[in-house]
């Protein structure tokens, strides 16, 4: 059974949601999002049950441009602290969107494609 969108998501869940790859164990680099916690003030889990972390959506979107910003834009930890405190944030917010919904299409058509190619 899934969780709704509002629940609250576990690190590890959060670090599939933003696709952090697995290092050569298999298991996910949840310490990069616990990095970013110590770096970036805005970022706060709530921290319950013996220090497990819990992530809202508010938070799950602010480490998804923390992401964009750090690996596809190139920044530094320096230039998204500045980013984020500023008012460019906000036009950010339409950028990094649009770029995971392109992402999330691009990963249906190649679903896709895959299913054509098992069908002929």
């Amino acid at each position: 059974m899934d969780k709704s969108e509002s629940a609250y998501k576990t690190i590890g869940e959060v670090a599939k949601i933003l696709k952090l790859k697995p290092n050569k164990k298999g298991t996910l680099p949840t310490h990069i999002i616990r990095f970013w916690e110590t770096q970036f003030n805005q970022i706060k889990p709530k921290i319950l049950n013996s220090n497990r972390r819990y992530y809202d959506e508010k938070t799950i979107n602010l480490l998804k441009k923390v992401k964009f910003l750090l690996k596809e834009q190139g920044m530094t930890i320096n230039g998204v602290k500045k980013m984020l405190n500023s008012q460019v944030s906000l036009k950010l917010d339409e950028i990094v969107d649009k770029s995971i919904k392109a992402e999330n299409l691009k990963n249906k058509i190649v679903k896709i494609s895959k299913i054509i190619k098992e069908l002929k």
